[in-house]
């Protein structure tokens, strides 16, 4: 899962993003309203928190926005307001629920966690194709007795294979979504990682096989049987 975080205190924001990427969240910080318009309206997220008191443009300002350009991407609203009609004013701008500063890592995350849970392509904690099963909490790719337990970047790319399996996904769409728009990572560095995958599920003997297509990407699909 790709997040997007926008808060104007730095070190806040550092925190948040590290407690994010210790529980195998792909996180992007930015420190004004601005900024993080402009990172939304990828769509390339798929959730965001939003600090409500930004520069340039605040958290309700962001969010209507969005909403009127039609970007359904669930929001989580940062406030240290505590007044209800201010946190009325924030779910009735569009956003899906609100946290008050100063708040506890398992509170973030376990809100963060609600919120994805009412997108419209809710992704379960348990994913499953063909008997194989990515535990979204454990961070294991599990089959039969047979488990791996799947480093960070290993899990969010078969996280997305999962998500579409027997679906052609562009390279750069992994690029984008584990790394970063704006990275530096070569496309040789995808290769890497899909070949460890393949290695651990030849190594379960997994009904499963990652199939690169020349020019155009990579595709999780049922193995095929021996003739």
């Amino acid at each position: 899962m790709r997040l997007l975080v926008a808060e104007d205190d730095p070190m806040l924001l550092k925190s948040i993003l590290y407690i994010f990427e210790k529980n195998k969240f792909v996180a992007d910080g930015v420190s004004n309203g601005s900024d993080a318009l402009e990172y939304a309206l990828s769509n390339n997220y798929d959730g965001l928190i939003l600090d409500i008191m930004m520069p340039e443009k605040d958290g309700l300002e962001v969010v209507a926005t969005l909403r009127e350009m039609g970007v359904s991407t669930p929001v989580l609203f940062l406030t240290a307001r505590t007044e209800v009609s201010q946190r009325v004013e924030g779910l009735d701008a569009g956003a899906d629920d609100y946290l008050t500063k100063p708040f506890a890592a398992p509170e973030l995350l376990a809100r963060t966690r609600a919120m994805l849970r009412r997108k419209d392509n809710y992704v379960p904690e348990l994913m499953e194709y063909n008997d194989v099963t990515l535990n979204r909490s454990t961070y294991q790719l599990i089959y039969r007795e047979h488990l791996h337990a799947l480093r960070g970047r290993e899990f969010q790319l078969m996280e997305i294979l999962m998500q579409r399996p027997n679906m052609i996904i562009p390279t750069e769409h992994f690029i984008t979504h584990v790394w970063g728009w704006d990275t530096n990572v070569e496309i040789s560095v995808v290769w890497v990682h899909m070949s460890n995958l393949r290695k651990k599920l030849k190594e379960m003997n997994a009904p499963l096989s990652i199939r690169f297509v020349r020019n155009a990407g990579y595709v999780l699909e049922a193995a095929r049987e021996p003739l």
